[in-house]
């Protein structure tokens, strides 16, 4: 059989779990939450600053605008998008994700394995494989530099 013209990517699989738990909670937390924007910061200055117009926006006042605009359409499209990935699992899996990582008040996973009626192996084994699916469906996978 002849070489593969690419050779297979080894993914990290400690460093992509970690992502995949940032992006949920991240979901969870603006779910909960919302959009926290961002303020210009004023600074008080009490020497006489001669200058032209007083109805020009500064620089700061741009960037803050932009951000609170764009920060919040990203996070809004990231939420959507990662609600649509854990649709996309088995019924086990979305289980465990929603219950642990999207609901408000999550349960631990000795709790959740019981309720589930699982055996904590089990529980680990179909955890770990949502989060791989998980990782693969939003680009989250570390490759591991060889």
């Amino acid at each position: 059989m002849g070489k593969l013209p690419f050779s297979m990517m080894t993914i990290d699989k400690a460093a992509t779990r970690k992502r995949v738990e940032e992006a949920l909670e991240t979901v969870r937390v603006y779910k909960r939450i919302g959009f926290v924007r961002q303020e210009v910061k004023t600074t008080q200055s009490y020497e006489a600053r001669y200058h032209g117009n007083t109805n020009t926006v500064n620089k700061s006042t741009e960037r803050v605008a932009v951000a609170n605009v764009d920060g919040e359409e990203r996070l809004r499209e990231w939420t959507s998008n990662v609600e649509r990935a854990v649709q996309q699992l088995d019924q086990k899996e979305r289980n465990i994700i929603e219950r642990r990582y999207l609901e408000e008040d999550p349960d631990y996973d000795f709790m959740l394995c019981h309720e589930l009626n699982m055996s904590e192996r089990t529980y680990r084994r179909v955890k770990a494989k949502a989060f791989e699916k998980l990782a693969y469906m939003l680009r989250l996978e570390v490759v591991v530099e060889e």
